[in-house]
């Protein structure tokens, strides 16, 4: 009988989780709710985050986070050239540009000599916001970021959507104490899924205010912060423009249901991460991830660096090949300076850090469900496809 197709990401879901979205469509509410309130104060708990703000995905959370900041027109942003390209996408969103960081061609991760090369080449504007991207769930040395950023009069936001149970000098990713705001999403290959959905946390208390508002339209409800009309029980405010952000109660009641599962799926990712780790680690034609210092990941990813012109292959090969044995893979990303938009807009700025990491990247399958074994099978159908 032939085992199942392995995605690079998938969902786990259980009968709890059908149980808690089956109690939100028997209730009152399925949009913006009591299940998103305490979907919000579980995640604080679980980071360690003074705020945590509920969104509809991983995008509006971070264009949440820098209109919150005020990012605007005649702004910069700095954004590492290997992300999704959401994060150079919502400082676009605010009308402000973007200089792309290199990374490092080992690990794909903005480092502090590249946020300074950057920096070096913001001329004519203000430089407004500063996004490191935890990229597959290993995090950036945020201690030099929040130097380099409050040196530049920064703002610091972490793209954190692949890092949700990672722990950077024994704290959680997501309690900001390096940062103004984390942003978090919930797609359904991520290591918590809401169908979609994203949080923004923070520990700034007028921040998450605002952020509240801005996800609603810019509408205020609290009569203390109300300009009239407070003894008015239906009335409300919009104080400024915002948009429909929100998430809805059945969303959150699934993402919640996982959340209360995430060291178990933490720890089934770290297994299967390090059964990988070893099988590669002496393996001619594949290095297997670059682990970053004083960082416990808990993987979203599990990109490997291959040499395809000494296997006499190319990546699009490898892929169809290992699609016909059942294995699912992915590339993550494709640089952001290289997308048409962009490059229409700069020019191709895609670094030589980036380009070097992009050209040998490759993310073999990695998710919770997947069996203690997979990582083996996954690796023997890749040997075979390399030609070993």
């Amino acid at each position: 009988m032939p085992r199942p197709f392995l995605p690079y990401g998938r969902q786990s879901i259980d009968d709890s989780d059908i149980q808690a979205v089956a109690q939100v469509l028997r209730s009152d509410w399925l949009t913006t709710g009591p299940a998103v309130d305490a979907f919000e104060a579980d995640f604080a708990a679980c980071t360690g985050a003074a705020h945590a703000i509920a969104c509809s995905n991983g995008t509006t959370a971070l264009h949440l986070a820098l209109a919150g900041l005020d990012v605007g027109p005649g702004d910069v942003c700095i954004v590492p050239a290997i992300t999704f390209m959401a994060t150079a996408n919502a400082a676009m969103y605010c009308g402000a540009d973007v200089v792309f960081a290199d990374v490092d061609a080992t690990t794909g991760l903005m480092t502090p000599d590249t946020l300074r090369q950057a920096i070096a080449r913001v001329s004519g504007a203000r430089l407004r916001a500063v996004l490191p991207v935890h990229l597959a769930g290993q995090c950036e040395d945020m201690a030099a970021m929040r130097e380099i950023a409050d040196a530049a009069g920064a703002k610091l936001v972490e793209d954190a959507c692949h890092a949700l149970g990672t722990r950077w000098r024994d704290r959680p990713v997501g309690a900001c104490e390096q940062s103004d705001a984390a942003c978090f999403s919930f797609h359904p290959v991520k290591t918590i899924a809401a169908g979609e959905g994203g949080m923004v946390t923070t520990s700034d208390a007028a921040l998450a205010a605002r952020l509240r508002r801005l996800r609603s339209h810019g509408i205020e409800r609290d009569p203390a912060r109300m300009e009239q009309g407070q003894d008015e029980p239906w009335w409300h405010e919009m104080q400024e423009l915002g948009w429909n952000y929100r998430l809805c109660d059945v969303q959150a009641a699934l993402a919640r249901s996982q959340l209360h599962r995430l060291d178990v799926f933490a720890a089934k990712r770290k297994a299967l991460a390090e059964t990988y780790d070893v099988l590669l680690a002496e393996h001619p034609l594949v290095k297997a991830l670059v682990r970053t210092p004083e960082c416990d990941p808990c993987l979203h990813l599990y990109p490997v660096r291959i040499d395809f012109a000494g296997a006499g292959t190319d990546r699009a090969s490898i892929m169809r090949a290992l699609q016909e044995r059942g294995i699912g893979s992915q590339v993550h990303y494709i640089p952001v300076p290289s997308q048409p938009w962009y490059r229409r807009r700069y020019g191709d700025q895609t670094p030589p850090g980036a380009a070097g990491y992009y050209a040998q990247t490759l993310s073999l399958p990695l998710f919770t469900d997947m069996a203690a074994d997979d990582p083996a099978r996954v690796v023997a159908a890749l040997d075979a496809v390399l030609g070993g």
